[in-house]
């Protein structure tokens, strides 16, 4: 069971939905909660709901500069959080290059940002622990997923590597992968999403795997289940049944 009584955690992409419910959750812990996201004003109402020690810094994920300036502001952390992403759907017919580039810079590239501007203080003290999020849909192809899966992968693949290197450390490294989350970026869909969760049922799962020593959690379970037995079916027959 991981202690977070006195820890200090730096939560990115915690201005709203899953960012924002695990924020509160970290400080009914007992953490010192830093969080970070684009917008000052929402981040200003998440410290003041906060119970515990808590503070609130603006940064861009797509600038490596204020990711790395705001790291340095820090200073020492017990834990780094990345949950910071957009979303659009479309498809590889209706190419959105902006929208795609956007999400592979922001979900994933600006993951890697993150990592690189707290890692190395973790590995020289030999102590700390990172928490990537990836999503169900990072597993394998999906149709009208362009751009936010590979970037989900991407994290999911980040996570992995790091946890190959830092696995017999004290560096915990963490994924943690969810299904669907009522959010902002949800509500652009227009077809059925089972098993839909709510920020706080989601953050819920998210923090209950961080009190572990597990390396991943993909849910909810059971709709999970359908994505990582995915891996194991041979391609004509997994595009029958997800190419549609």
């Amino acid at each position: 069971m991981r202690e977070f009584q006195g820890k200090r955690y730096w939560l990115i992409g915690a201005s709203e939905g899953l960012g924002r419910a695990l924020a509160l959750k970290l400080s009914a812990a007992g953490a010192e909660v830093i969080v970070s996201a684009r917008s000052q004003e929402k981040l200003d109402a998440l410290v003041a709901e906060m119970p515990g020690k808590a503070r609130a810094l603006t940064l861009d994920v797509g600038v490596l500069e204020s990711v790395e300036g705001t790291a340095a502001e820090i200073g020492h952390i017990d834990g780094m959080v990345y949950l910071a992403g957009v979303y659009w759907p479309q498809s590889a017919q209706d190419w959105n290059a902006e929208q795609v580039e956007a999400m592979c810079d922001i979900n994933f590239t600006g993951s890697a940002r993150a990592v690189g501007a707290v890692i190395g203080q973790m590995v020289e003290r030999d102590a700390g622990h990172i928490v990537i999020t990836g999503s169900l849909s990072g597993f394998r192809g999906l149709p009208g997923a362009t751009g936010y899966g590979a970037s989900k992968a991407g994290n999911m693949w980040l996570a992995e590597g790091m946890y190959a290197d830092l696995r017999n450390t004290g560096v915990d490294v963490q994924i943690a992968n969810p299904g669907f989350i009522k959010t902002r970026l949800t509500d652009k869909n227009d077809f059925s999403m089972p098993f839909l969760m709510t920020p706080e049922q989601a953050a819920q799962e998210m923090f209950d795997h961080m009190c572990t020593s597990d390396f991943k959690k993909s849910f909810p379970r059971v709709f999970s289940w359908l994505f990582r037995g995915s891996q194991v079916l041979p391609d004509w027959l997994y595009y029958r049944v997800f190419g549609k």
